[in-house]
């Protein structure tokens, strides 16, 4: 089979990522969609066998890690191009899923983040949070940060992500970036922070927070002054406090909420949803972590209805409600109606409609 003309063609249709599975056409994902590739067959056994060598290109080390785990993340590059490689099984047959990443960072305008967030990298020490589901952006939001600190800023950046997607070379600021991974340039993300404060970097970047030795090294790190940016898959700023606080045991969450208050200066939690133009549309949640915030998490009993008010009435602060964000959106004619409406709940909908009332008087005026 011809797989380069598959990626090809998902150049060509500006697909963000591609699958290919067993029995199944391979597919790609163009603005959320999933849609046959038009030059590919339905693939057989041989077929995903003859793609896992294309993929792995005789790499012992790689088809090792495969075969003790039956899982895989690597890069691949085509065309000037990289792809993030994901490979697993599914009834004993490779599968796999490639992300395109372009060469060329979106500035950081452009991609609809409110200024709030980059100018809180001008904080000397502290812990900022990228948060998201899959596919909402979080990497490209955290290396649009990292260019614009690299661009305007004389810092040493160490960044830790698996695997690498954006390759950044120092302007302004000196920068490391480390790949996670067996055989790569660190064994772990924990290990990559704990050995980080060896370093001398000013700004640590943990391309994903997934456990709890991850979470403490990186509190560590913010408490010894130092800047920590990270990234968790949570859906909003109140569920990302629940998350984190929630890494630990409940003896020891007193303690953390006490740390977390006083070194967590903010968390955007982002969505993207395609737009009334066919394309993707950012919906930022902001929330700027002051006195009320602090108060709220050192609470014994965390309440996610607090957060979400206290991030509703801190406008002037920087902090942005999913709602006044949906709003927005609507009014600007970027979303329809329906499409904010299905992003919160049922008892929410009632306040979105006077949001959206009281912004178009508001432009009126």
């Amino acid at each position: 089979m011809n797989i380069n003309k598959i990626l090809d063609e998902a150049i060509e249709k500006d697909a963000s990522d591609i699958h290919f599975i067993v029995d199944n056409k391979p597919m790609l994902r163009i603005i959320r969609e999933l849609v046959p590739a038009e030059s590919g067959e339905v693939l057989t056994v041989e077929n995903m066998n003859e793609i896992y060598d294309y993929l792995v290109k005789g790499n012992i080390e790689a088809d090792k890690v495969f075969q003790e785990t039956r899982k895989l993340d690597t890069l691949h590059e085509y065309a000037g191009l990289r792809f993030r490689v994901n490979i697993s099984s599914t009834d004993g047959i490779p599968i796999a899923t490639l992300r395109i990443i372009k060469n060329t960072l979106p500035t950081y305008e452009s991609l609809g983040v409110p200024d709030i967030v980059r100018r809180m990298t001008y904080q000397p020490q502290g812990l900022i949070l990228v948060t998201g589901k899959t596919n909402s952006g979080k990497t490209t939001t955290l290396n649009a940060l990292i260019n614009d600190i690299n661009e305007n800023q004389n810092r040493k950046i160490l960044t830790l992500e698996n695997p690498v997607e954006y390759k950044h070379h120092s302007k302004k600021s000196l920068i490391v970036q480390k790949e996670v991974g067996l055989a790569r340039d660190t064994l772990s993300f924990h290990e990559g922070v704990k050995n980080s404060l060896r370093e001398d970097c000013d700004i640590l970047v943990i391309g994903e927070i997934r456990d709890k030795d991850t979470m403490e090294a990186g509190i560590e790190m913010a408490e010894s002054g130092h800047l920590v940016i990270g990234t968790l898959h949570t859906k909003s700023c109140a569920e990302t406090i629940d998350r984190m606080i929630n890494f630990y045991e409940v003896r020891d969450q007193a303690q953390i909420k006490y740390m977390l208050s006083s070194i967590l200066k903010l968390v955007i939690s982002q969505r993207l949803l395609p737009g009334v133009d066919g394309k993707l549309v950012l919906i930022p949640e902001v929330m700027v972590v002051d006195n009320i915030v602090s108060g709220i998490i050192r609470k014994e009993k965390i309440s996610i209805s607090e957060i979400e008010d206290a991030i509703q009435s801190a406008s002037e602060k920087g902090s942005i409600g999913l709602i006044n964000s949906l709003a927005e959106c609507f009014v600007k004619g970027k979303l329809t109606l329906e499409q904010a409406k299905a992003q919160i709940e049922e008892k929410n909908i009632e306040i979105l409609n006077r949001t959206i009332m009281q912004m178009k008087i508001k432009h009126n005026e």
